[in-house]
């Protein structure tokens, strides 16, 4: 990133603090809850002791009073707690996920190495959604801690070896807890990462379906999944045994301290030591403390997964960028000549090449990876790593990557199409129907109004989720008309009409031609129509220069050039 952009774990902790104050509201309305809770069983005590024990209607009636106020209280003080608790959970989630998406975007990228797709939206949900957890599991842990404190005075005012119980046994139990909680974390990020998997292998399956079926490759792809889905189902069920294993064993310690404090209050009260009804105190905070007990149980395992989740979020947020460097602005007003100067595109020679200001220059391949190199490198997805890419003169390492990419627009031949309407998908700022006259000069040249005459709706017709509902061709020209209605002053576009026939591939050569005239477009393509139109063709021949001339040219004086293009 930038000497300005924040690490990931900056802005973990910045969505963590943002939080704080709804954290500390609900957790001191949960304490207020909890002391509530604590008062009822030494009411009680006290209500056997002066009013039941005395037979005085007058002080039951009184302390009976008591105890409906209380109830009222720790009733709404719940509610407020709650309430501020889960509104502080989702916001810190909310938080997050917008980071990631940030992340995702901007225009350094390097955050979608090594991930699928689903394995990015997973980190930007579930995983979210557990790291916004944590402010929830924080404040209730303030809630038990508070209540364990209230039962603990109250029990040392009752009777000391009682309090001195609690306050030695609490921490013993939290230590324990935590170190149980350690197998759990450690399987929830391996479950978290094989459910991420899972995810994208499905995402990525859905996407190209119709190639699927296209192929035959149904049964091959079933297997695909069902063997990531497996590895999930099995790393998931690992996380749920240790939970269980978590929960039980802390579950099994609480009680045998709830035990030891009942047993203790029974013999100092056999030992007369204390009344009936402090020993009924007694035994209502023990069982009182079981809530705040479970509570710390819970609070460990969403800490536990929580640190796990945190741990993928950080690694996305804290990617190194795929490209580094660069904050100039682009050079005003953009001419758009393009210079690769020893640029290395697979071949054993740096690439020199000059792509004219204002003209349509065509560019064959006989290796599709050489092509793949060139569109990135002109993208700045990446830099070379040899030599240099220049706009007008000026490195386009120099340059701010989200301003180059506002200069040069390089549309891939698989970009997708997203849901919404056909229109939406051309021209996102206007509605279907609004078109201005430079969109239905775009729809023409790049005949989606044939597509839009086809259609029920015409350019208001849902598209479905990647353009599902058109065909390849369709989608094809749908993205031509998208980057042509950019209006960017360099296009590079890549293989814009191979699902298209004959006919309609030369009149889009056409309306191309006629679009885009005298700004700087690239065509990296071997069709011959879309050849035929540029002002200049260049054949790229293992990753060097391998010729360079007019269509019609290279045709007739270049043997390379008529088995990469007419073969």
């Amino acid at each position: 990133m930038g000497s300005g952009e924040p690490s990931g774990r900056d802005v973990l902790a910045r969505s963590v603090r943002g939080q704080a104050r709804r954290v500390a509201l609900g957790a001191g309305f949960g304490c207020v809850h909890q002391l509530g809770e604590a008062l009822v069983p030494v009411l009680i005590g006290v209500v056997i002791d002066q009013a039941v024990a005395g037979q005085d209607a007058g002080r039951l009636l009184l302390w009976l009073a008591v105890l409906a106020v209380v109830y009222v209280c720790l009733s709404w003080s719940f509610r407020l707690g709650a309430r501020s608790g889960e509104r502080a959970a989702e916001e810190a989630a909310h938080t997050l996920r917008l980071a990631v998406v940030r992340r995702v975007l901007h225009p350094r990228g390097g955050a979608e190495a090594g991930l699928l797709p689903g394995e990015l939206a997973n980190v930007a949900t579930e995983d979210a959604k557990r790291v916004g957890a944590v402010n929830m599991a924080l404040m209730s842990g303030t809630w038990a801690a508070a209540g364990v404190a209230v039962s603990a005075v109250a029990l040392l005012v009752t009777s000391v070896p009682l309090g001195l119980i609690v306050l030695i046994g609490t921490p013993v139990l939290l230590w324990l807890g935590h170190l149980l909680g350690k197998p759990l974390e450690r399987r929830s990020e391996a479950e978290q990462d094989r459910a991420a998997h899972a995810s994208g292998v499905a995402a990525d399956l859905v996407a190209g379906l119709r190639v699927l079926k296209g192929l035959g490759a149904e049964r091959a792809a079933v297997e695909r999944y069902r063997h990531a889905s497996r590895v999930s189902l099995a790393a998931t069920l690992r996380a749920a045994r240790a939970e269980s294993w978590q929960t039980g064993l802390v579950l099994a310690l609480t009680g045998g301290f709830i035990a030891l404090i009942a047993l203790v209050g029974g013999r100092l009260a056999l030992e007369g030591e204390l009344s009936l009804g402090q020993l009924v105190s007694a035994v209502g905070l023990a069982l009182f403390l079981l809530g705040p007990l479970e509570t710390f149980a819970w609070v460990n395992a969403e800490l536990a997964q929580g640190r796990a989740s945190a741990a993928r979020i950080a690694a996305v947020l804290s990617a190194a960028p795929a490209v580094s460097g660069g904050d100039d602005a682009v050079p005003e007003p953009v001419r758009g000549a393009l210079r690769l100067r020893g640029v290395g595109l697979g071949g054993p020679d740096g690439v020199d090449l000059d792509l004219p200001a204002g003209l349509l220059t065509g560019i064959a391949v006989t290796d599709p990876a050489a092509a793949e190199a060139l569109l990135r490198c002109l993208g700045r997805e990446h830099d070379p790593g040899t030599g240099s890419v220049e706009l007008d003169g000026v490195p386009l390492t120099r340059l701010d990557p989200d301003a180059l990419r506002a200069a040069v627009l390089v549309a891939a031949h698989d970009a997708a199409l997203f849901g919404g309407s056909l229109a939406a998908n051309v021209t996102p700022d206007q509605e279907a129907g609004d078109a201005d006259p430079f969109t239905e000069r775009v729809l023409a040249a790049a005949r989606v109004d044939e597509v839009a005459r086809s259609l029920p709706d015409g350019t208001a017709t849902e598209v479905g989720e990647g353009g599902r509902a058109l065909s390849g061709g369709q989608r094809q020209r749908v993205l031509l008309a998208r980057a042509l209605r950019a209006g960017t002053p360099v296009l590079v576009l890549h293989d814009p009409t191979t699902a298209v026939d004959a006919v309609t591939e030369a009149r889009i050569a056409r309306g191309l031609r006629e679009t885009r005239r005298g700004r700087t477009t690239v065509v990296v393509t071997n069709s011959p129509a879309l050849l035929a139109v540029t002002d200049r063709v260049v054949l790229l021949d293992g990753g060097r220069v391998g010729a360079e001339g007019t269509h019609e040219e290279l045709v007739r004086t270049d043997d390379g050039y008529r088995r990469a293009v007419l073969a």
